[in-house]
C-alpha cells in the first residue's frame, strides 16, 4: 500500500479498542481515545494543519462524556469552521453494538457518517467498509 492513513479509535471498552487497533495498524497509523470528550479534543487539534488531520475516526456511539453522536456532530462543526468540505473531511466509521434503525439514521443522514458498522466487528467486514471509503486499496 502507498500511504498509510492516520487514524483515531473512540472506544471507551478495553477489549474493542484494541481489537481495532490490532486490525487497523497493518493500514496506518492508530491512536485512540476512551471517551467523546477527549476525541473531540484531539480532533480539534487535528485540524490546526492538513498533515495532522484523520484520515478515519472509528466512533462507538455509547461513550462516557459524550456520545458518539455528539462527537460526530462536534466534529462536522470543527471541520466546518476550518473549511474542510466533502472529499477532504475525515471519513467517520460507527462501530457500534446499537443496531436500531434509529441511531443508524441518525449517524448516517443526521451526523453523516460515512459507513456504519455493528459489534462484533470482523476482520473482513472492517477491510469491506475501508475499501468502500477508498482509505485502502482493493488487493488483487
Amino acid at each position: 500500500m502507498a500511504n498509510k492513513i492516520k487514524i483515531l479509535v473512540v472506544e471507551d471498552e478495553f477489549i474493542s479498542r484494541t481489537l481495532l487497533m490490532e486490525m487497523l495498524s497493518p493500514f496506518g497509523d492508530c491512536e485512540a481515545v476512551t471517551n467523546g470528550r477527549e476525541a473531540v479534543d484531539v480532533l480539534e487539534k487535528s485540524y490546526s494543519s492538513p498533515e495532522n488531520r484523520y484520515d478515519l475516526v472509528c466512533l462507538d456511539i455509547m461513550m462516557p462524556k459524550m456520545s458518539g453522536h455528539e462527537v460526530l456532530r462536534e466534529m462536522r462543526r470543527i471541520e466546518k469552521e476550518n473549511g474542510v468540505y466533502g472529499a477532504d473531511a475525515t471519513k467517520v466509521l460507527m462501530v457500534t453494538a446499537l443496531d436500531d434503525a434509529q441511531n443508524i439514521m441518525q449517524a448516517l443522514v443526521e451526523g453523516r457518517c460515512e459507513a456504519y458498522l455493528t459489534k462484533p466487528i470482523s476482520r473482513a467486514r472492517l477491510e469491506e467498509q475501508l475499501r468502500h471509503l477508498r482509505l485502502i486499496e482493493n488487493i488483487a
